[in-house]
């Protein structure tokens, strides 16, 4: 049963999801167009803090969900969960959109996703296309071949490469890793790597990725997403996605790609819009992997300019 209860936060409201808690943020719920802000891998709706405002005040109904196993969601475990990848997490935005704001705003939603977060809104996009109005992704992870491989492996050998995935994700000393990265304040190293712009990079920025991370229940969630997104199918590996979206209904596609995005570099993006060239590509000199944080204003202008545009 889905429920929407109440929060102890006030800034947040939670909502049961299969039996997990979920949060969410909303600001402006009104009946315009509403966009949905999707965050990246390791971030939570907080790292949305610099554009939620600006979108609110232009008119949009604004919401933010934290992805299970992130933020101040639920973290459940391989156990509980069995794997978390991109189709789970679709699974829960689509019944987001069902269960929170179908009931209050009948408009195609604007999905905008930071890296893992724009795979999610792909993702939807393909599943839930009727609901989607357009897709902003900045960037979007996944590697985009030339030539790309939508066939699945035979099942015999695909259960057992499963199984000694699953051995390794098990092995691996998780709880350690997390404690060391904590302890000695490693996610600052993760940081500078992901952000150009290091002024950029202070105790708010640290405290919104590490706290998380410190819950006791963080190492089983990463356990499921390295398992899940080790052993996804290739249809929910951009390339597919991508392509499926080609050749049903071209789902209006903007990638915002910050030029010096250490994490995943620029070629990946010019790849996709060379090889789908419905896909439009706004490159955003000086800036890294959190183009949405680090140039906040200039995304917040792409993002609304073109919104604007898709909806003449």
């Amino acid at each position: 049963m889905i429920l929407k209860i109440s929060a102890e936060n006030k800034s947040f409201n939670y909502w049961i999801w299969n039996g997990f808690k979920i949060a969410w943020f909303v600001e402006n719920e009104k009946d315009n167009i509403p966009l949905l802000f999707l965050h990246g891998f390791g971030a939570n709706s907080n790292h949305w803090r610099k554009n939620i405002k600006s979108f609110a005040q232009n008119g949009y109904a604004v919401y933010s969900v934290d992805l299970l196993g992130f933020g101040e969601s639920d973290q459940p475990g391989i156990k509980e969960i069995g794997k978390l990848d991109n189709g789970v997490w679709c699974d829960q935005i689509t019944d987001f959109i069902t269960d929170i704001i179908r009931p209050i705003n009948s408009n195609k939603i604007v999905l905008i996703g930071n890296s893992l977060g724009g795979l999610v809104a792909l993702t939807c996009a393909v599943s839930i296309p009727e609901e989607i109005y357009g897709i902003i992704a900045s960037p979007l992870p996944d590697p985009i071949g030339l030539k790309i491989n939508y066939s699945e492996e035979e099942s015999k050998f695909k259960s057992i490469k499963y199984k000694l995935i699953k051995l390794f994700v098990s092995l691996l000393p998780i709880e350690f890793i997390l404690f060391v990265i904590g302890r000695f304040k490693l996610i600052y190293y993760f940081l500078n790597f992901a952000y150009e712009k290091k002024d950029f990079i202070d105790k708010e920025l640290f405290n919104l990725i590490s706290i998380p991370s410190k819950r006791p229940s963080a190492a089983r969630s990463l356990r499921a997403m390295c398992y899940g997104m080790a052993t996804r199918s290739n249809k929910l590996k951009s390339s597919f996605l991508l392509k499926v979206i080609s050749e049903v209904k071209k789902v209006p596609f903007l990638l915002i790609w910050g030029e010096k995005d250490k994490f995943i570099p620029l070629n990946y993006g010019k790849r996709i819009a060379k090889l789908f060239p419905w896909v439009e590509l706004k490159v955003i000199s000086n800036s890294g992997h959190c183009v949405h944080d680090e140039d906040p204003q200039l995304f917040n202008k792409i993002s609304k300019d073109w919104i604007e545009e898709i909806n003449k």
